[in-house]
């Protein structure tokens, strides 16, 4: 292949989704995915996720996706091989010769990484040494909120992160305003890098077209709550909560239809499924891949403050009750809180999170009851809140019509290593 041939190819984003818990990483990624190919015609996006339900989604034109062995996340932080009968190392060495071979023959003009600078396990290290010398445009995305400043300190150095985002990344990307969270001020990075932090707003999302993916209860023909938890691995206990408040109180004015997330265990939601069969006015679902489509339907919406759902809840403009978990991570708590304080949505802290025995039904019912005359976010929003996707667009395109051959032999501000 001549010079010309080369520098008239294409452009190419490869995007790295570590999917280790719940939907969230491979939902994000899979919406600036979608955005930069509608805008960019030409351009190529492969995607690494490890995500069992990756392709459950919608992926546009020019995208598509390389799916490495799956590892799971237990609510109290720990790791396990995910399907596979091998022990965690095993897997991990698998998906890193993986992604390792799908950059060497992809050869991308852009690499995007989602949240974990080294990957699950380091597995990135490798494939970022060999994306500099190919001469590509690393990049690092992060959402709005890690955790608390002390923890993500204390875990980004002990995972050699913060070392690996000094040595091997371009550009860091913060997918939310700054006027909202700063969630890299306790991370000590130097005054080179600390300058190439870019926030982009919120990621806007928009209903999917064509048919919806699954057949919605007959009480979404009205105004109704929707009540979400996202994948639902973390979400029995905000579902349980929802359920006791309409059985304790029937005077709630909307009914609900609630989706259970496809990682909630089969035992929990047959409990659950038993016990909405008994409420005239609450139906269940169990998940539903074009989601946006009923966020848009709703009155109301019941969440527990994860990213996208905080996007979607903006992106509708939906009055919201978010009730966040406070473990392991604070990220949806911190999130909550703030979007609270700022009167964008109300928050109602899980007395259980925080070492209480039971919940109050009826404090869910008066919650509950309380959405039908909140606010909509708008009313509370800041300007270019939502422009995300244009902003990553625009911070990318000059990266894009370069071409690949103005980078050959450098390798931007990493020094690959």
């Amino acid at each position: 292949m001549d010079e010309t041939s080369k520098t008239a190819r294409s452009p190419r984003i490869l995007m790295y989704s570590h999917d280790t818990f719940g939907l969230g990483h491979i939902r994000r990624t899979r919406a600036i995915a979608n955005s930069l190919a509608k805008e960019h015609r030409d351009l190529s996006i492969l995607i690494l996720s490890g995500s069992s339900l990756a392709g459950s989604f919608n992926f546009g034109p020019g995208i598509d996706f390389v799916h490495v062995p799956s590892v799971s996340k237990s609510a109290d932080g720990s790791y396990s091989g995910g399907n596979l009968r091998l022990e965690l190392s095993e897997v991990a060495k698998i998906r890193e010769a993986l992604i390792r071979q799908a950059a060497e023959s992809f050869r991308p003009d852009i690499f995007i990484a989602d949240k974990e600078p080294t990957g699950f396990h380091g597995e990135l290290v490798p494939t970022l040494n060999i994306l500099a010398d190919m001469g590509t445009r690393r990049l690092i995305g992060v959402r709005d909120v890690l955790d608390d400043p002390d923890t993500v300190r204390a875990e980004w150095h002990d995972k050699g992160a913060i070392r690996t985002l000094t040595d091997h990344y371009d550009d860091i990307l913060v997918y939310g305003s700054e006027a909202f969270y700063r969630p890299l001020d306790a991370i000590p990075l130097p005054a080179e890098l600390r300058t190439c932090i870019v926030y982009t707003g919120y990621l806007r999302r928009t209903v999917p077209g064509g048919m919806s993916a699954v057949k919605y209860p007959k009480l979404t023909k009205r105004p109704f709550i929707l009540v979400t938890t996202g994948g639902g691995a973390d979400g029995a206990g905000l579902i349980d909560w929802v359920i006791s408040a309409y059985e304790a109180d029937p005077n709630i004015p909307l009914p609900a239809v609630i989706v259970y997330g496809p990682y909630l265990s089969t035992t929990q939601r047959v409990g659950f499924a038993e016990r909405v069969d008994r409420l005239p006015n609450v139906e269940g679902m169990i998940f539903d891949p074009k989601i946006e489509r009923l966020m848009n339907r709703a009155t109301a919406v019941v969440g527990m403050g994860g990213y996208n759902t905080f996007c979607e809840i903006l992106s509708f403009d939906k009055p919201a009750l978010l009730v966040p978990r406070a473990r392991p991570r604070l990220e949806q708590t911190i999130r909550a809180r703030r979007a609270a304080d700022l009167g964008l949505v109300r928050m109602l802290p899980d007395p259980v999170e925080h070492g209480a025995a039971s919940r109050d039904p009826m404090e869910m019912a008066a919650a509950l009851t309380a959405l039908c005359a909140q606010k909509p976010p708008s009313a509370s929003m800041f300007p270019d809140m939502l422009d995300g996707h244009a902003q990553i667009a625009n911070y990318l395109s000059p990266m894009l019509e370069a071409g690949p051959m103005r980078r050959a032999g450098s390798s931007g501000r990493g020094a690959g290593g």
